[in-house]
């Protein structure tokens, strides 16, 4: 595990296919202030992940943020029967076989007063919870943004992820997942707006390399195919 800042971790997991393409995976962890731990997207639990998260508290909360992000949440729903699931309509649905005890949708407010939450949707593809860590500044995605660095390809690969999009310093949501915002650009420019308004100074996603600086302008451009967007002064 990767301390990113107070109270905020990253840990990296094995790659996982999709479409032929190797996805690394990464979770992130965030210790409340009640000392309690909030984990995103979890990784693949082996016994040495789990003794370095036991050691910065109790895992509380599992967070599956979309559709896509369910392959290890078994294993830790197993190891921490305690901790309550947080899922999306769309993998609730996919993973009839988990328990959930609350639901990523539009009506959900966040429990956590340091961790505000935004349901990205407009795309009966997918929809995705997106999420931000206040004291950091970081923002925390999964799908909505990928960056993969072009040594993670094949030469033959990295110009399919390029086409895709999801190629750094470039990285924006996934092309397939972008088409489907073709008759709803305007709730897309909503939200986005709203991640903007939040003033980010880190991006954390599961897939490719964080953003550390100048997170607006990188958002700015790859949210650009929704239209004119607004910068907010923090």
């Amino acid at each position: 595990m990767e301390r990113i800042a107070e109270n905020l971790w990253v840990a990296e997991g094995p790659s996982v296919p999709f479409f032929t393409l190797p996805y690394s995976t990464r979770m992130t962890l965030i210790r409340l202030a009640d000392g309690r731990l909030w984990v995103h997207s979890p990784i693949a639990l082996t016994p040495e992940l789990k003794a370095e998260v036991d050691a910065l508290g109790q895992v509380a909360y599992l967070i599956a943020p979309n559709q896509l992000h369910h392959l290890f949440l078994q294993a830790w729903q197993q190891q921490y029967p305690g901790a309550l699931s947080f899922g999306t309509r769309g993998v609730m649905a996919k993973r009839p076989d988990l328990t959930f005890q609350h639901c990523l949708d539009q009506h959900f407010t966040s429990p956590w007063p340091e961790i505000s939450a935004l349901l990205f949707t407009g795309s009966k593809a997918m929809e995705e919870a997106v999420f931000l860590h206040q004291p950091s500044r970081t923002l925390i995605v999964t799908d909505l943004v990928e960056n993969f660095a072009p040594e993670t390809f094949t030469p033959l690969k990295r110009r399919l992820a390029a086409w895709a999009g999801i190629l750094a310093p470039n990285g924006k949501m996934p092309l397939d997942w972008r088409l489907s915002f073709l008759f709803s650009k305007t709730q897309a420019r909503r939200h986005v707006q709203q991640l903007l308004a939040w003033h980010p100074q880190r991006l954390i996603m599961a897939h490719g390399l964080m953003v550390q600086n100048q997170v607006p302008a990188f958002l700015a451009r790859a949210f650009s195919w929704v239209g004119p967007l607004e910068q907010s002064q923090p």
